[in-house]
């Protein structure tokens, strides 16, 4: 197989998309001051690599899909797969090969469980990739489950709890992140005609409006776990994660707003040094405040 042909493989696995997949580490992270094993570390950077390639192989699956609409686009028509530089045949054989062996493989070596939460992800994505994504509304919906979903696998491989603030509030920041890349997408349309119908579901001031809702129930929620939930009582200085938290809302708001980067959200955290600072900042603090708070 020629070189330039497993570049474009290796491209449509999307691989700037799979920082989506460090959320995985968030059941490892909120429990780190327990008396984890070497063992569970192991498990944690093996359900990121798997979610890395099933992932990637499904971003395969939706360039087959959208491969007519993708060629219309001006940035998406030079992603291999529509630029013809990856053969359907071989795009869909890839697909279903690395994904059957990549649910096996994580399933032997993580357990059923794990094998089950990847399984749903699968349905997840098929099914956004196949129907969903053409539902106004559904689609932001279901990409938002996506990310709720690597949660929970996260906390599986590891052996605890995904605990419900987790959950809401991976779901509400993730809806937060598609909903600003549907505007981003509007934005970057101009005056052009759409080269997706449901983009025709959605306007600027629509967005808008979603988009301040969803953040400050993000911001809410994710301050009440800091105070009231079961966690905070014995870790009184998560509070003080809160401002990074506010931080990183804003200053993805203004990267949409004023540099128009809301249409790729996967590249905002590999691009942008100061998100990229206040990240690591938040870990930091996480951290010390879990274990400043042992009891």
């Amino acid at each position: 197989m020629k070189t330039g042909l497993l570049a474009a493989i290796f491209l449509s696995l999307r691989p700037r998309q799979w920082t989506k997949n460090v959320l995985l580490f968030a059941g490892l992270l909120f429990t780190i001051d327990r008396q984890h094993s070497l063992a569970d570390y192991g498990r944690a950077l093996g359900a990121f690599a798997a979610f890395c390639l099933l992932s990637g192989f499904t971003y395969i699956v939706n360039d087959i899909v959208d491969v007519e609409s993708d060629r219309q686009h001006p940035q998406k028509k030079n992603r291999p797969i529509a630029a013809g530089r990856v053969p359907l045949p071989l795009a869909r054989a890839i697909a279903l090969v690395g994904a059957l062996l990549t649910f096996g493989m994580a399933t032997w070596f993580l357990g059923v469980p794990f094998g089950a939460v990847m399984f749903l992800y699968l349905l997840v994505t098929l099914s956004y990739s196949f129907c969903l994504k053409n539902v106004v509304l559904v689609d932001v919906l279901a990409v938002a489950s996506g990310f709720v979903v690597r949660a929970v696998a996260g906390s599986v491989a590891v052996g605890v709890a995904a605990s419900e603030w987790l959950l809401l509030c991976t779901l509400l920041l993730a809806l937060f992140l598609a909903l600003s890349k549907r505007r981003g997408e509007i934005v970057a349309m101009g005056d052009a005609p759409p080269t997706r119908a449901i983009l025709t579901e959605y306007s600027v001031p629509m967005l808008d409006q979603m988009i301040n809702i969803v953040a400050s129930a993000c911001l809410i929620t994710y301050s009440l776990y800091t105070f009231f939930s079961d966690s905070s009582h014995q870790r009184p200085y998560l509070m003080a994660t809160i401002p990074f938290v506010l931080y990183g809302l804003f200053r993805y708001l203004y990267l949409a707003h004023k540099k128009g980067s809301g249409e790729a959200p996967e590249t905002v955290l590999l691009e942008d040094m100061p998100l990229q600072i206040n990240l690591l900042l938040w870990i930091l603090t996480a951290v010390a405040a879990l274990f400043l708070g042992r009891p």
